[in-house]
């Protein structure tokens, strides 16, 4: 598949610009079992690292069990113990510097369509300097509905100024692909978190890659 100028390029985030959702589920583990009193296993937890930190909360506790302010409380202590114990590790999937560089060169215009809250989005983009890659992004806070809705990948290419059908979704999770199909857009997808046969119930998607070093990525830009 060849990707041309009119089309753009909507990054989920983690596990699919950079390979920390290992830490996340730590992160959670900690928030869930030693913070909150839960007795929840890794395999447990890991299936629920989508959506928003409320929705994760509400699906491991159950609605009404936190007011909102405890909720956004509870969240940011998560992802500050995310950031210290993934900051060391804290890189780039290999390939992806070279292909976000390309991408820009050809003024294939990008966005960030993720999950994650402003604090931890800032956390990469700056730590890494690439926030001038993209024109537009989109949080956890500036949406209402999370994945597998299809309002985030929606957003963004309003706010790229495209028409959805010419989108592109790199995704790592089935709820994130879920919320490109749903927004008619297709996914290339990084194998970091799942494998392909966890993707099978899904049509929109048309590769599955290791990391960004996979030849596919020379015919995008």
């Amino acid at each position: 598949m060849t990707i041309d100028k009119k089309h753009a390029f909507i990054f989920d985030l983690n596990g699919t610009m950079i390979n920390d959702m290992e830490y996340h589920t730590r992160g959670w583990l900690y928030t869930l079992n030693d913070i909150l009193g839960g007795n929840f296993t890794w395999d447990e937890v890991k299936p629920q690292m989508y959506g928003k930190n409320q929705d994760v909360l509400v699906r491991m506790f159950g609605a009404g069990k936190f007011t909102d302010e405890e909720m956004a409380r509870l969240s940011l202590e998560k992802e500050k113990r995310y950031q210290q114990e993934f900051l060391p590790h804290l890189a780039l999937l290999p390939g992806l510097a070279e292909f976000l560089e390309k991408a820009y060169q050809q003024d294939i215009p990008m966005a960030i369509g993720s999950a994650a809250i402003p604090f931890n989005i800032d956390f990469v983009l700056d730590k890494l300097n690439i926030r001038h890659y993209f024109k537009a992004i989109v949080s956890a806070d500036d949406v209402v509905f999370s994945k597998p809705h299809p309002e985030t990948f929606l957003k963004a290419a309003q706010l790229l100024n495209v028409e959805p059908t010419d989108c592109l979704v790199f995704e790592d999770v089935p709820k994130g692909a879920e919320a490109a199909q749903n927004a008619g857009m297709n996914t290339v997808i990084l194998t970091t978190t799942h494998q392909p046969e966890e993707f099978k119930d899904l049509q929109n998607v048309l590769h599955y890659a290791d990391d960004f070093t996979d030849g596919f990525f020379d015919s995008l830009v």
